[in-house]
């Protein structure tokens, strides 16, 4: 799927919400699902994927804060008020109880969405997305530290940049963008005891070669009550709250978004039955 298909083959519109102008589009119908980009990306980045989402699920793909078709807003950018954003932008579409899907810095908002207004999500994906700054490959972080609007010339081959300038509605504030990712990324965080509270059915997905180690997710899963015993003969003993683990084969941080494995595994804990 092209970007002029995707941009056709969906209702782009914007939502007033929570002190933002929020882009999404609405792309099938059944069970509704909000889904969540990465960082530096927008909700085209799922196309080759979208079809399979949008089978039997009404898949409402958001533009978070300064990204995508969103303009950016005199405010941080931070997980917990983007999930604000989120909230508000499920209350403005009457959903009830959507499946909140998100990736790497949505992975990351779609984790706080389910934190912060648990009776406003049905099930929660999160994938490769890290609940401590620390987690993260030395290397990384210190590639992470390198991201500021400085860097914005040396990008401009790079698909993220072509992204920006075609959709963006101020193509000229991507500096702007790369500063405050940066400002985010050197932050440091620790949301153990947040996920160890989860009240959502979640589903953490990671590649097998992410951006931390396999480790960290099972971690995440530890917190869940999950990899703590033997599952039972019927599934007696799994986690209680309905949580799963995916180590996705033969995928990284920068394809697992793309990949049908991912569409797989998401469709099969969303569409499970208890």
């Amino acid at each position: 799927m092209t970007a002029t298909q995707w941009s056709a083959a969906g209702l782009g519109q914007y939502a007033e919400v929570n002190g933002i102008n929020l882009y999404y589009e609405t792309h099938g119908t059944g069970r509704p699902m909000i889904l969540l980009h990465g960082g530096l990306c927008s909700g085209e980045m799922f196309a080759p994927i979208l079809p399979a989402l949008t089978d039997h699920h009404q898949v409402v793909v958001v533009d978070l804060q300064g990204h995508g078709r969103t303009a950016d807003i005199d405010r941080p950018l931070d997980v917990a008020l983007m999930a604000d954003d989120v909230a508000a932008l499920i209350d403005h579409l009457g959903l009830e109880r959507p499946d909140v899907v998100g990736y790497s810095l949505g992975g990351g908002v779609a984790l706080q969405v389910a934190i912060r207004y648990p009776h406003r999500v049905g099930r929660l994906v999160s994938a490769s997305a890290n609940i401590r700054r620390d987690a993260i490959y030395p290397e990384m972080l210190q590639q992470q530290g390198q991201v500021s609007g400085a860097a914005a010339e040396f990008m401009k081959d790079t698909p993220m940049y072509e992204l920006y300038q075609r959709v963006a509605p101020r193509p000229e504030d991507f500096p702007r963008l790369l500063d405050k990712i940066g400002e985010a990324m050197a932050k440091d965080f620790d949301y153990t005891e947040e996920v160890r509270g989860l009240q959502v059915p979640t589903l953490i997905v990671a590649a097998d070669a992410d951006m931390a180690p396999p480790s960290h997710y099972v971690e995440v899963f530890k917190l869940l009550d999950g990899g703590l015993r033997d599952g039972g003969w019927a599934g007696e003993s799994r986690p209680k709250g309905g949580h799963a683990l995916a180590i996705l084969p033969g995928l990284t941080h920068y394809d697992i978004a793309v990949s049908p494995l991912f569409a797989a595994v998401t469709l099969a804990f969303l569409d499970k039955q208890e």
